[in-house]
């Protein structure tokens, strides 16, 4: 028995120090190949800069040489061992290795710059699977040392966040692109809108008029929808939202890739009304039953079985609603790259803007700051994901102390760059709403006024397109039913068909 004892618990001790000393992924002789052929041809580093940084390398001598090699090259200089010397002459661990003689010896032993970009991938990929490690490392840590204050879902969400940084730098970058292929990508989006019914190169949002103004959703856009409350800003942004999850129409490339023909998924951040909410309000315009009759329980039976019949046909509708409320604009976004990963994104919607928070810092020193950092995140995610990001504004209360209270640019509230990050800013008024506030004395002449004046902008909405970056600007109406929240083409009376009576 003491033998056995004794076995395991050198195994253990053997395994342990098995673990203690694994050294971190690394590849020496990579870092030394591609400083040799930098030194020995300067055009080696051209071909690593736009990835590769010093922080990179392993050993850190050589990352120290890197950017010393860097510097010089971007100045205009010539990076040689005769150069580098100067620089590394009082270098400790430079000299414990030979000194300014180990340069040469790199600048010796570089085989050819041809293969300076794989030299460079690969001390780029040892780093990620080091950061990976460290990652795990905080996650593991993270998960014993947790604070009372703090939750396993803060670390979930942190840790998704910087793995997908990690994923997203491992593409190199873009880089320049030269006129030609931008021109390529030009013409298959024209290629695509023509082919797509209605000739729009964006998703469309399910009105003809919107439709025709803005061509559709455009990928990577912000569009910044505002209004004064009441107006229906939620209304318009939950119709456009079921319109493009219901448009959703994949198909498979003979690759195997993904090729969305027609509408998208749907991510819906809903920060001020429940998930039960929301899914009332498509309900009710879906069945034609007002939501408030719904919530309330006063249907009958028929009114009933049509709304079970039309929750059966949206359960499988691709859109995700996340109602959690107080996000910060940080995981907002980890939010959306998730979904994105998983299932695929086609548009993004955020109920409201201002109900979102930015970092601590940007918080201490202000709301007009921190609000900006929320604008160009959302705008940056567009842009990253290269989806159309639907933001929800307020309106500030000056638009109430004039008398034509349709709303301006200077109107969104609390930070210019909502206007400056914004690719579109729509404006949703309706008349109606104000015209009811004004209602005179019964049997009166000016009642009687005041009653053409409603009828003839009861049920209308406009939408003001206060600005597009690549379209016009003006005005589109549309038809609204407040009971059942859902807006509509606009139709004149003169276009109405014939009715007998």
């Amino acid at each position: 028995m003491e033998s056995t004892a004794l076995i395991s618990s050198n195994s253990v001790d053997a395994d342990s120090q098995d673990v203690e000393y694994r050294n971190s992924p690394h590849n020496i002789e990579a870092e030394q190949a591609l400083l040799g052929a930098i030194l020995v041809n300067n055009e080696a580093c051209d071909r690593v800069s736009s990835f590769l940084e010093p922080e990179h390398f392993y050993e850190p001598l050589h990352a120290r040489i890197f950017e010393a090699a860097a510097t010089l090259i971007r100045a205009g200089k010539l990076a040689s061992p005769v150069t580098l010397k100067t620089y590394f002459d009082a270098d400790a661990a430079l000299a414990e290795i030979g000194g300014p003689v180990y340069l040469a010896r790199l600048a010796a032993a570089a085989t050819t710059v041809i293969n300076a970009s794989e030299y460079g991938r690969a001390v780029y990929e040892m780093a990620q699977r080091r950061r990976l490690i460290s990652i795990g490392e905080d996650v593991v840590n993270g998960s014993y040392d947790m604070s009372v204050g703090s939750s396993p879902r803060d670390l979930i969400e942190t840790t998704e966040q910087e793995l997908f940084a990690l994923a997203e730098s491992s593409k190199f970058g873009k880089g320049f692109i030269n006129f030609g292929t931008a021109l390529t990508h030009a013409v298959d989006m024209a290629a695509k809108a023509y082919e797509r019914d209605g000739g729009l190169s964006g998703i469309s949002c399910g009105l003809r008029d919107i439709d025709n103004k803005m061509g559709g959703l455009q990928r990577s856009d912000l569009i910044i929808l505002a209004a004064r409350p009441a107006m229906g800003k939620t209304s318009l942004a939950t119709n456009i939202a079921y319109a493009v999850a219901k448009a959703y129409d994949p198909a498979y490339r003979a690759d195997g890739s993904l090729d969305v023909k027609n509408g998208g998924v749907v991510a819906f951040f809903s920060l001020e009304m429940s998930s039960e909410q929301l899914a009332t309000r498509i309900v009710a315009e879906q069945s034609g039953i007002p939501s408030e009759r719904i919530r309330r329980g006063k249907i009958d039976e028929d009114e009933f079985h049509k709304i079970v019949q039309v929750s059966q046909e949206l359960q499988n509708l691709p859109l995700y609603i996340d109602d959690t409320g107080g996000l910060t604009i940080a995981q907002l976004a980890a939010r959306a790259r998730r979904l994105k990963r998983q299932k695929g994104l086609g548009l993004i919607v955020v109920d409201y803007l201002q109900l979102l928070a930015g970092s601590n810092r940007r918080a201490q020193e202000g709301r007009v700051q921190e609000v900006t950092e929320i604008s160009t995140g959302l705008k940056a995610l567009a842009k990253e994901l290269e989806v159309p990001v639907m933001a929800l504004s307020q309106l500030s209360r000056q638009v109430e102390q004039r008398d034509d209270k349709r709303p301006q640019l200077a109107d969104l509230r609390e930070s210019g760059s909502i206007e400056q990050d914004a690719d579109v800013v729509l404006f949703i008024f309706r008349e109606e709403y104000y015209k009811a506030r004004q209602e005179p004395r019964p049997n009166t002449p000016e009642h009687n006024e005041w009653q053409d004046e409603m009828d003839r902008v009861t049920g209308l909405a406009e939408v003001i397109i206060g600005k597009q970056r690549h379209g016009p600007t003006g005005t589109i109406q549309l038809q609204f039913e407040a009971s059942v929240t859902k807006f509509q083409d606009y139709v004149a009376d003169d276009h109405l068909p014939e009715r007998f009576e």
